[in-house]
């Protein structure tokens, strides 16, 4: 499955950050405090902290965006390209015998036609930079036997799930249990014959 937009922020969602970075370097200008210009532009103070650590040291334009974040991709953007096309042709023409992508599979893919070893982790941030997500199968497996699950699920599971136990007379008073049946069977309690205060 793809993102619509190739996952992580857009190049407008960047630009809108950095504006309201701008604006706190402005408020700083202007004396105002981190806690002052988290509250007015409704960011966390940790935040604002930061902004304000990076404007004193290097000034306003060191709140500028510095373009999409994490490390550098190791593919190029034809060797992307093609692993795209890769990827649409699916497992099977690689030789797998189902149609599911697996992160191993992925970075075989990768080192057999790239020659770029990659992680399994190194291959879903990959992955998800170039707008692919991991995707339940649509199908369910032609294997499946539906008799024989609705069977199990009537007659196996009522045995393997249990009845409760019978209904056993109780009470809800934090009273001694024990005081409460020797009084109902016309024992004297512990209290009996003490006087009464």
């Amino acid at each position: 499955m793809r993102y619509p937009d190739g996952g992580g922020l857009s190049a407008k969602a960047r630009v809108k950050r950095e504006q309201v970075r701008f604006k706190a370097a402005d408020m700083f200008q202007r004396g105002m405090t981190p806690p002052q210009v988290a509250r007015a532009l409704r960011v966390t103070p940790s935040s604002a902290n930061a902004w304000h650590r990076a404007w004193k040291k290097s000034g306003k334009q060191a709140l500028a965006s510095k373009g999409p974040g994490g490390s550098t991709c190791r593919l190029n953007d034809q060797q992307i390209q093609t692993l795209e096309a890769e990827l649409d042709r699916g497992p099977a023409a690689h030789g797998w015998d189902d149609q599911s992508w697996s992160l191993s599979r992925v970075a075989t893919v990768i080192k057999e036609r790239f020659g770029i070893d990659y992680t399994p982790r190194g291959v879903s941030y990959l992955l998800h930079r170039i707008g692919w997500s991991p995707q339940a199968p649509v199908h369910r497996a032609t294997e499946r036997d539906e008799d024989a699950i609705t069977t199990w699920v009537k007659e196996t599971w009522p045995h393997i799930k249990g009845r409760p136990p019978s209904a056993a007379p109780g009470s809800a008073s934090s009273t001694n249990q024990g005081k409460a049946c020797a009084r109902r069977k016309g024992a004297p309690g512990p209290d009996a014959g003490r006087p009464r205060s």
